[in-house]
């Protein structure tokens, strides 16, 4: 049989299935009776084996064809209701049917062999795995056509969990944790995929909203700046931040409302849950990080924000140079937060406070406003010390090197650290211009109480070489008020102009911490292209550009932002 192709094959797979059942009441009404055949597994489940595989396989092909015309037909009528108290369309029950359909006939056959039992249930598992997925796909590529239309796409979530829901009660009634392990994993698999794309419609959904989101928390921004200092009533304090959240919740309840009647309780907290995720990560963006009038200019990858901080320093973007704000204004919009939490818990309906309070989003807000109320030193203090090696320049590509000796001498009566830095020379740099080539050294010191000390030196410049020496000796002064780990050694070479701004060809940081491990310290030092940020730097570069009056806050910003410029050739 299994030698014919299906074509010619006289016999088709459903006439076996059928002859197997001729068998079946013929072994339990004339063989199963006979005590001797009790115990004994009969082996005529074995010789249909590939009879029914042959079936498994030919139904594959049937049940998918059946899956495309549920859906057709689920489109043509635009994804109704089955009944008023069913959330989800036609199209689940109709896949489902199927699916019972088979395993029913698996059941009905009874076998009394286990080992082709697992057989069996391991091989529509596969046509189970097969069948879900491709709808669930199906109903990711209608989704994607179903922005605006939030009835639809409240059915198509609801499709979603109704499917994870019946596919729990055929796994049930397959066996459940009595089927072999394999079968067991493919279907638990199963489950966590379709569970994944259900969390993914819900945040594509919730993405489709987050322009109006943003919106709404422009507003409570327009709102917050309104609030002046002074004297502030104990009435006016409590109310103050439900007013400049009043906009942004007004249109969250009439969005939740509707999803409340239309959408299932798990699509509902999926819903919720990426609601809150939205709003708490744009209230960081829009107030408290952005240094931007124009919300557009909002970016998040972190090449981007170093990118968009450069651009931004030069005069390349506009800004608001009003966007920061006051204690006081920080101090409502963190007691806002608690209106926003009140809101998504909904007196135990919502989300568990626990969750909202623990959320990576609410911790990350928290301490951006936590990091807004620090003073210039601070800030600049907590950037060095959380510095890591990974976050030194990129060196995939350097652009030469720079042969540096510093040392480091502290006056053991006032505790105050001088440090000498020898800028030997340069070797290997990589730059190519149209002008004259005039290279020369910047060294820059970073860390707190610098204001009134000498921050920034640099060499003599060099003409038309690129291995240029120096042999300068410069001397930084540091106060004695924190340890060596809180200062670095800013290294960048620039090429020299009269007529324009000078050109960065590479660039470095030096930690004192680990020139103070030695006293002395010496080495050739490659040059990166700019330097790489984590989080916590991101947010602590985001928050001093909005420090345009603090001069201290736009040397650093400036000195971290920086990049190599492109090669005029």
């Amino acid at each position: 049989h299994a030698r014919i192709p299906p074509e010619r094959r006289e016999v088709k797979s459903a006439d076996y299935m059928n002859l197997q059942f001729v068998v079946k009441r013929f072994y339990d009404t004339s063989v199963k009776i006979i005590p001797e055949a009790k115990n004994i597994v009969p082996e005529y489940p074995k010789w249909f084996e590939p009879f029914v595989m042959q079936w498994f396989n030919e139904n594959d092909d049937i049940s998918m064809e059946y899956l495309h015309n549920a859906l057709e037909k689920d489109q043509q009528t635009g994804f109704q209701q089955i009944a008023e108290h069913c959330l989800f369309s036609s199209s689940v029950i109709d896949v489902f049917t199927q699916l019972n359909q088979y395993r029913d006939i698996i059941k009905t056959l009874d076998l009394q062999d286990p080992i082709v039992i697992e057989k069996y249930m391991k091989r529509f598992s596969v046509t189970i795995l097969q069948v879900l997925l491709d709808y669930a796909n199906a109903i990711r590529r209608t989704f994607e056509h179903a922005d605006g239309q939030d009835r639809i796409c409240s059915i198509l979530m609801n499709n979603i969990q109704q499917l994870i829901l019946n596919l729990v009660q055929l796994y049930e009634s397959m066996g459940g944790a009595q089927l072999e392990d394999e079968t067991k994993t493919m279907l638990n698999d199963l489950q966590k995929q379709l569970s994944d794309v259900l969390d993914e419609l819900s945040a594509t959904f919730v993405k489709s909203i987050e322009p109006t989101i943003r919106q709404y928390i422009e507003e409570v921004y327009k709102q917050l700046q309104q609030i002046k200092g002074g004297n502030t009533s104990e009435q006016q304090k409590g109310a103050q931040p439900m007013l400049i959240t009043k906009p942004l919740l007004d249109y969250l309840d009439q969005k939740i409302t509707f999803f409340a009647n239309q959408c299932g309780k798990t699509v509902l907290e999926r819903l919720l849950k990426e609601s809150w995720k939205a709003v708490i990560s744009d209230l960081e963006k829009v107030i408290v990080l952005s240094p931007f009038s124009d919300s557009k200019h909002l970016l998040t990858t972190p090449s981007a924000i170093i990118e968009d901080v450069y651009r931004l320093l030069f005069g390349k973007l506009d800004r608001d140079n009003d966007r920061n704000l006051t204690h006081k204004q920080y101090q409502i919009l963190d007691r806002s937060l608690e209106d926003l939490k009140e809101f998504f818990h909904a007196s135990g309906q919502g989300l568990k406070r626990n969750d909202l309070e623990e959320s990576l989003e609410l911790q990350s807000l928290k301490y951006a406003l936590s990091l807004c109320t620090q003073t210039t030193d601070s800030l600049i203090k907590t950037f060095v010390k959380t510095e890591r090696d990974q976050d030194r320049p990129e060196l995939e590509e350097y652009f030469g090197e720079v042969s540096i000796q510093v040392d480091i001498l502290t006056d053991s009566s006032s505790g105050e650290h001088k440090v000498t830095v020898k800028v030997v020379g340069a070797n290997a740099l990589k730059w190519r211009t149209s002008g004259m080539f005039r290279p020369y050294v910047e060294l820059a010191i970073c860390g707190p109480h610098l204001s009134d000390k000498k921050r920034k030196q640099t060499t003599k410049t060099k003409s038309d070489t690129w291995i240029p020496k120096y042999n300068e000796t410069f001397h930084f002064l540091l106060g004695y008020e924190e340890e060596l780990d809180c200062y670095e050694l800013n290294i960048a070479v620039k090429d020299y102009s009269f007529m324009r701004e000078d050109r960065l060809i590479g660039l470095n940081v030096i930690k004192l911490s680990q020139v103070c491990e030695q006293g002395s310290w010496s080495s050739w030092v490659p040059l990166g292209s700019h330097i790489n940020f984590d989080d916590t730097r991101l947010t602590i570069l985001r928050i001093l550009s909005h420090r345009t009056n603090d001069e201290l806050a736009r040397e650093f910003v400036a000195l971290k932002s920086a990049r190599r410029h492109k090669e005029e050739v």
